[in-house]
């Protein structure tokens, strides 16, 4: 009896260490927290499917839903049915907030996306003609970017006087008389059908099989201002499981993940 007794000893404390070697350094099922994330799908879902594993390892799950509506993310975001978005950046995050009276902030950046122009039509942007018709985001903020992005490259002057949210009556010098028309932007790439080019965000570049950084006739360089963040509310911003996921976003696994995939189209901003 005394024998059978120190097998069965053994055989439990065994059994223990096995169980213990096996949950070493993952989170058990029980302790998994899963997150609620709206985002656009490249490369922002893209690289959180692709840092998965690795989340779950640290004990958070993500339950992502692709965007539709910006503003309307921000909304959920703002009402709780989201933990938080990611597909922003920080002027637009802010222009949300006033004209929708919401208070979001924004919890870490992690990437820019350089905005282009892209043309079916001419091969360089010197060569688009006289009242040539360009989309261009129609929200106020990306409006402006391509604007700015336009008096940067000597095609228009913009009002001195003023520094950001610029608008077509903003515009000083416009030789070609350039047409500047707002699209929704997930349509600005089929817009390229109809007009003679189209500033169009990287995202929106990519998802419609354009390579920015090969297919642009211009686009922003990697001093870029918007920097694409992780954004929540103030009383999430802290929260162990966010910052789980802000640490996998702005690791090195995740910047090789960024430069190996998109090839400067996509530029790591940590």
């Amino acid at each position: 009896m005394m024998r059978l007794g120190w097998k069965l000893l053994i055989g439990a404390l065994a059994i223990g260490l096995l169980a213990g070697c096996t949950n070493k350094g993952e989170a058990s099922k029980e302790d998994i927290v899963t997150l609620k994330v709206g985002a656009a799908s490249v490369p922002h879902a893209e690289v959180l499917e692709y840092l998965a594993k690795d989340l779950e390892t640290d004990g958070v799950k993500l339950d992502i839903t692709i965007i539709k509506d910006a503003v309307q993310t921000n909304q959920q975001t703002a009402d709780g049915e989201l933990d938080f978005n990611y597909f922003q950046h920080v002027p637009f995050l802010e222009q949300t907030n006033k004209e929708s009276h919401l208070d979001l902030v924004s919890v870490k950046g992690v990437h820019i996306e350089p905005f282009g122009v892209y043309s079916k039509k001419i091969k360089k942007i010197n060569d688009l003609p006289q009242n040539a018709k360009v989309a261009v985001p129609n929200d106020v903020v990306n409006f402006s970017r391509a604007l700015l992005l336009f008096q940067n490259n000597g095609l228009i002057e913009l009002d001195k006087t003023k520094k950001s949210d610029y608008t077509v009556e903003d515009i000083t010098k416009n030789e070609k008389s350039i047409q500047f028309i707002g699209v929704d932007s997930p349509l600005l790439v089929r817009s390229l059908d109809d007009v003679e080019a189209s500033a169009i965000n990287t995202n929106y570049a990519l998802e419609g099989g354009y390579n920015p950084v090969k297919d642009a006739l211009i686009i922003e360089d990697s001093e870029s201002p918007y920097v694409n963040i992780i954004a929540s509310t103030n009383e999430k911003k802290d929260d162990p499981a966010i910052q789980t996921v802000v640490k996998w976003l702005t690791s090195e696994k995740a910047r090789s993940f960024f430069e190996d995939q998109y090839k400067g189209a996509v530029v790591p901003a940590f």
